[in-house]
């Protein structure tokens, strides 16, 4: 298995993501290995200055990168020797198995689309994050941001596609798969939710258990959460301050930890041919540590196969 890492990505790059890939390799297996791609030189600096062998990873050696102010599309044409566009350009050609970066995440969602392609079947990629459980365990949240205007018939395949990801790499059973809405009846909600919730009713493509508040995202109600791009965002981002202002309060507790984004790492691209999962701006070490895991954990577990049986 060789796993892509873009480590031009992030606020703090490439000392940050270089130093995530040495804690990554220590949990990777010696049949797992880590592709760098990016300033090789400046990579190797870093690995020296921290005592770690250069020999333990592969490069692809490049100085370009996207910009968080590039245009994305615009940024992924125009760049092709950037370390995303690269990235991709292997994950394409089978020389990586996944591909991970913690920089311009409209880059990484439009390199995904155009690169190795949406599976067919499916009507939009879409990314996920979770959210902690007040019993402890976690649910996933999907779409986070990949598309801010749905169409009913979207929501359905979100479910689908969160379910599958929950089930093969989360391990959870049978997830139960809520829409996010205003009210539990049945018929609450914009139009958007009212002609989706009839669509995720009638599926057997997973197992719907109906609406769930906002008040009630917390309380394990679902297992999988489905919404449209913009309320996703909304929420994750809105969720992510939980952790700030409980550690700013100087409040310690277990469950606003949860809510600490270094513990996941990153946010898969779901609906494409290969793993792809995009990380924080601000992405500490271990934050890419737990996001070169995850694409280790999405390889593993075939979730890109699965999905394609599924949406045959």
């Amino acid at each position: 298995m060789k796993i892509g890492l873009d480590i031009m990505g992030g606020d703090f790059a490439p000392e940050a993501t270089v130093l995530g890939a040495i804690a990554a390799y220590k949990d990777l297996a010696a049949s797992q290995k880590l592709v760098l791609i990016g300033d090789k030189e400046i990579a190797v600096s870093i690995l020296r200055e921290n005592n770690f062998s250069p020999d333990h990873f592969e490069f692809v050696h490049t100085t370009e990168m996207i910009g968080m102010g590039d245009h994305p599309a615009k940024a992924f044409v125009q760049k092709p020797g950037s370390s995303i566009s690269i990235g991709f350009k292997l994950l394409k050609d089978g020389e990586i198995d996944a591909f991970s970066s913690a920089g311009n995440s409209g880059a990484m969602l439009v390199g995904a689309v155009l690169s190795v392609k949406t599976i067919p079947g499916v009507l939009r990629p879409a990314i996920t994050s979770i959210m902690p459980q007040l019993k402890g365990n976690l649910a996933v949240l999907v779409d986070v941001g990949a598309n801010a205007d749905c169409k009913p018939e979207f929501l359905p395949q979100f479910g689908a596609l969160g379910s599958l990801f929950a089930r093969y790499v989360y391990n959870v059973e049978n997830p139960r798969v809520g829409l996010v809405n205003i009210g539990e009846e049945e018929g609450k909600g914009n139009i958007l939710c009212q002609a989706a919730y009839p669509l995720m009713k009638e599926t057997n493509m997973f197992n719907f258990v109906g609406n769930v508040e906002g008040r009630g995202m917390f309380y394990d109600i679902a297992d999988v959460l489905v919404c449209d791009g913009f309320t996703g965002n909304v929420v994750l981002k809105l969720a992510e301050s939980f952790y700030e202002v409980a550690h700013e309060k100087g409040i310690k507790d277990k469950f606003y930890d949860a809510f600490n984004y270094e513990q996941y790492g990153g946010s898969p691209i779901l609906g494409v041919n290969a793993p792809v999962v995009v990380g924080h701006g601000i992405s500490t070490p271990e934050a890419i540590k737990n996001m070169v895991l995850l694409s280790k954990n999405m390889v593993e577990s075939a979730l890109i196969d699965k999905i394609r049986l599924a949406f045959q």
